[in-house]
């Protein structure tokens, strides 16, 4: 029999009585993800922030796959005996990578971690890269998932966006997909385009839904820092009104057709949320690998949660793969910043969370965060029923103000 908590509904427990355990909380190493960053594209958008470099010539496909083994090696005292539970290929653009390297790499990854029956293994693709006959041999390799980055199916807006590809080329690449035996994809689209009228926002969700994919990838277009559009921002980008607009609008076509949103910009039949981003957002584990790559770990030895990045320019991160020098650094999180950043994953989950998950994750005791907490319900941003918390429909929408409420004092 379990001690059960006698306070008053809405006021976080004070954690000095037992909750199912005698002892303050432990941290419980979560499931485990891996992430592979896969650096070259075609051409770099000039929206895009991520570490992405324009392929120049010849790619170096084996050599990559080498340092990212022994990147790899050099990270699996961390992890030992853990199970992975999904793989995720990220760039840049993973499709330019052939379907023989990708399967070099998921076997050396599989002979060296024990990836768990059935795992979810996730190929980000750019319509423009997708190759005749290929997508049947990612199958064969291993690959289960795809993300296909489309970002909408306007073609003057894709060339506004500076994409490769065009609207008929993105349909035939999600159908050569199909054709190869994928029934489990995602659609990425972009909303509050340069010049993009709610209309053109409600065709690209219909041409999208035509397609049938099992989830829908739906963010707004934001001017990120060290892109070309920070610097020239594109005319007529819709007002924070527009935009909102677009939003709400959209969601609600979303629900319509079947999809529901689980996360500020994720959307999933039933049953098909992504597994590698639920991870995420749950605060699981996940070690990065590759150029510019970000993993976190949590240690059940050491009661504490590391980040660790990896150099980001693909030469140098394969010249010093396999050895400290390819590490860009390594951070512990201490106790004052790990709640904020469980809540800046968490809050962005429609689920929530329970104040047990959160002692688990942090090893942090729920009191610590009672003071945020209460103020969040206060203002109408979140509730407690029981040991869960969840954001409203209010708290989603100022999801950044309820993520600062627990930032340290």
């Amino acid at each position: 029999m379990t001690a059960s908590c006698n306070h008053a509904p809405g006021d976080a427990c004070t954690g000095d009585h037992d909750h199912d355990h005698d002892h303050a909380p432990r941290l419980i190493p979560p499931p485990l993800a891996l992430y592979v960053h896969l650096p070259w594209c075609v051409r770099k958008c000039p929206y895009c922030d991520f570490n992405s470099h324009a392929a120049k010539g010849e790619l170096p496909f084996e050599a990559y796959i080498d340092a990212l083994v022994r990147d790899l090696d050099q990270d699996l005292p961390l992890v030992w005996g853990r199970v992975v539970s999904s793989v995720f290929f990220g760039g840049g653009t993973p499709s330019l990578f052939p379907p023989e390297a990708i399967d070099r790499f998921l076997q050396a990854a599989s002979a060296r971690l024990r990836f768990a029956p059935n795992l979810e293994v996730t190929l980000e693709t750019n319509p423009g890269t997708a190759e005749h006959g290929r997508f049947d041999r990612y199958r064969a390799a291993g690959v289960n998932r795809i993300s296909f980055g489309i970002q909408t199916f306007n073609d003057e807006a894709l060339k506004r966006l500076g994409r490769i590809h065009d609207s008929g080329e993105a349909e035939r690449a999600v159908k050569l997909a199909q054709d190869a035996g994928y029934d489990n994809f995602n659609i990425d689209l972009m909303y509050a385009l340069p010049q993009q009228t709610l209309a053109q926002a409600e065709h690209d969700l219909e041409r999208a839904f035509a397609l049938q994919p099992t989830h829908m990838s739906h963010y707004q277009l934001t001017l990120e820092p060290n892109t070309v559009f920070f610097a020239r921002p594109p005319q007529g980008i819709p007002d924070e009104d527009s935009a909102w607009d677009i939003q709400e609008h959209c969601q609600a076509l979303l629900a319509e057709a079947g999809y529901a949103q689980y996360e500020v910009s994720a959307y999933a039949k039933p049953g098909r949320q992504s597994a590698h981003n639920l991870n995420y957002w749950r605060f699981g584990d996940y070690l990065g690998l590759g150029a510019g790559a970000h993993g976190k770990i949590s240690s059940g030895a050491e009661q504490h949660v590391l980040r660790r990045w990896k150099h980001k320019h693909p030469q140098t991160f394969m010249d010093a793969a396999g050895t400290a020098a390819a590490i860009g650094g390594d951070d512990v999180i201490d106790g004052e910043r790990l709640p904020f950043e469980y809540m800046l994953n968490l809050l962005r989950l429609h689920e929530g969370f329970t104040l047990k998950d959160f002692e688990s994750r942090t090893g942090l005791e729920r009191a610590s965060i009672a003071v945020p907490l209460q103020a969040a319900i206060q203002r109408g941003w979140m509730t407690l029923d029981g040991e869960h918390a969840r954001p409203t429909e209010l708290g989603r929408r100022f999801t950044n103000d309820v993520v600062e409420l627990f930032l340290p004092a």
